[in-house]
């Protein structure tokens, strides 16, 4: 009867010797996998619509109403800018750029539509302005300075 004991005995601390083993195992390797090789995808939110915006940019809201252009910022440091357009009017309107860096617009947005343009301002005078027949003329235009680098 010992003998049938200590059998009975050893098969279970076996059993427990083997389950630690397999949790210990199964531990390691989801520590393992949350440390990773660095090649795992990012979990960051993809960019936004209508393509990736600079890297490092600073991001300016531009409001276009009827018939006004509104700025998040007011002062403007020579480097790379993202302006996110948003048509806040009743009417189409679109943003124009033009300065010592060339010239971009956007697209034409229709009320409600956004947009945004990705430039890199150098040193001097920058003139925004709605590209849209006559809203210029209507007051859809704002002047900035750009000094010194970023």
């Amino acid at each position: 009867m010992a003998g049938t004991k200590t059998g009975t005995a050893g098969t279970a601390r076996a059993r427990n010797r083997a389950g630690l083993a397999l949790a210990a195992g199964a531990l390691a390797a989801g520590l393992l996998g949350a440390c990773g090789d660095g090649s795992a995808t990012s979990t960051t939110a993809p960019p936004p619509a209508g393509g990736s915006m600079v890297a490092a940019a600073t991001r300016v809201e531009a409001d276009l109403s009827d018939f006004h252009i509104g700025l998040s910022q007011k002062a403007f440091k020579a480097g790379p800018y993202t302006f996110v357009v948003k048509n806040t009017g009743h009417h189409e309107h679109a943003l124009e750029i033009e300065g010592p860096g060339g010239e971009q617009r956007s697209k034409t947005l229709a009320p409600g539509e956004s947009d945004h343009l990705d430039i890199t301002l150098k040193s001097g005078r920058y003139e925004f302005y709605c590209p849209v027949d006559g809203h210029k003329d209507l007051g859809m235009e704002s002047e900035i300075t750009v000094t010194g680098a970023s």
